[in-house]
């Protein structure tokens, strides 16, 4: 367990550095560009642990990791000006306006690139993201059944979504949790209108349907040993039904076995076009370890993933339309967020993407690659939100400025740096509380 949280631990450290990096190089770039002197460019915060200086600039490492800044020369309202062309507050709106921006425009555009150069040689997603969105299972007593959804049914819209992808369905879902959404489906022919609530679930308490994609219950893994392997189960096999209960995915398998309380049972497969029959008597048995015991025969279905290798254009086209999804998604998710509709439970925080971080680097470059993306993506809107301190903030000061056509008083911009220090802080106690309890709290 140690070693898991120290990788996770160096992981986040590496990853956020490289993205704060990116972040204050922006700043660092136009403020150069502009004829700012720049006085410190430093990664984290606090007490400065090593670094170089070069001209007017420290380049440092500071002690506290999460973070960092680039300090400016006159960017201090509350100090006196002293007319030095090179301060910041001496130059027109126009260009404190870039040298803000140019930060979350890093991010955005790292965000871009990372996935531009994984596509062209490695696009990789689960199949059936790209399918149209069938329901190949639902879950008994779930928001879908209470619907009135049905295995076989294909979603043609859904809150507006029209004939959509499971992955547009995904993420839709899980910020809907507690909303009524209509949803028609077209069954034998017809369409159905029906409407659905997702429920809240998990430790982040986002929304589930309770359906799952339409895809083929092949076997992927056959563990040794167990009743599966025993009875002459192979990879690649299909199960049909298990006592002549179709079944369409590995939620109606383990249901299946539930309910069966480990009687003996007859499963139908098709191997390599052939239906043979099997008797199986299940176990009752945690798997991997994870502490909760259950009826079951020691398979794992294989998930069928898309490979392939995209042509530059087609990788900025695809990499521009997937940030643009998770931009959408983001903005849906602040907007539920801010109005109470949505669990402040789905926040995570440094353990949170400290944990994520971990998993994604264990899984491949791949997956660490589109993580490093999603953040870098989400750092970038974080920064433009209006929050005083933030870029976002110090943007909004300035377009106030811009209209009004004067500097608002020190008064007022040391009260606003006030209010959003304070936001900032008590942001920060209740992402590391949201983030200990998710982790140690049993679910």
């Amino acid at each position: 367990m140690f070693s898991n949280f120290l990788t996770d631990a160096i992981v986040v450290v590496i990853v956020l550095g490289f993205m704060i990096f990116i972040h204050e190089l922006g700043h660092f770039m136009a403020a150069k560009r502009f004829g700012v002197r720049v006085l410190t460019f430093s990664l984290g915060f606090g007490k400065r642990l090593f670094g170089f200086k070069k001209g007017d600039t420290d380049y440092r490492v500071s002690a506290l990791p999460f973070g960092g800044y680039v300090k400016m020369w006159g960017e201090d309202p509350s100090q006196p000006r002293s007319g030095d062309q090179a301060e910041f507050l001496g130059k027109p709106r126009w260009q404190r306006f870039v040298i803000a921006v140019m930060g979350p425009a890093m991010n955005v555009l790292l965000a871009i690139v990372l996935l531009v150069v994984l596509y062209r040689y490695h696009y990789q997603k689960p199949a059936y993201e790209e399918q149209q969105a069938r329901v190949g299972d639902v879950e008994p007593s779930s928001p879908a059944a209470r619907a009135g959804v049905l295995a076989g049914d294909l979603i043609v819209r859904l809150d507006g979504i029209a004939n959509p992808k499971w992955e547009d369905v995904m993420p839709k879902v899980a910020t809907s949790a507690g909303e009524t959404m209509r949803l028609e489906v077209e069954r034998d022919g017809q369409r159905l209108s029906l409407t659905i609530t997702p429920r809240e679930e998990g430790k982040d308490e986002i929304g589930y349907a309770g359906w799952a994609p339409d895809t083929p219950p092949v076997l992927g893994v056959v563990e040794a040993d167990l009743p599966a392997a025993k009875a002459g189960l192979k990879t690649g096999d299909r199960i049909i039904a298990v006592d002549s209960h179709k079944i369409t995915g590995s939620g109606a398998l383990v249901r299946a076995l539930q309910l069966g309380q480990g009687k003996r049972a007859d499963f139908t497969v098709e191997r390599e076009g052939k239906v043979l029959h099997f008797q199986l008597q299940p176990i009752y048995s945690d798997a991997n370890g994870e502490g909760e015991k259950k009826w079951r025969i020691g398979v794992g279905f294989r998930r069928d993933v898309v490979v392939r290798q995209l042509p530059w254009r087609g990788a900025v086209a695809a990499s521009v339309e997937d940030n643009l999804r998770s931009c959408l998604v983001t903005f849906d998710f602040l907007g539920k967020l801010l109005t109470r509709r949505m669990s402040a439970r789905s926040i995570s925080g440094p353990i949170g993407i400290a944990q994520l971080s971990g998993e994604a680097y264990k899984e491949g470059m791949a997956s660490l690659l589109m993580l490093v993306s999603f953040i870098s993506l989400q750092l970038g809107i974080f920064n433009l939100l209006p929050i005083p301190i933030l870029d976002g903030g110090v943007i909004l000061l300035l377009l106030i400025e811009g209209l009004i056509r004067r500097d608002l008083s020190m008064k007022v911009k040391e009260r606003v740096a006030q209010v959003g220090m304070a936001f900032l802080l008590l942001l920060a106690v209740f992402v590391m509380y949201n983030d200990l309890i998710k982790t140690f709290k049993p679910y």
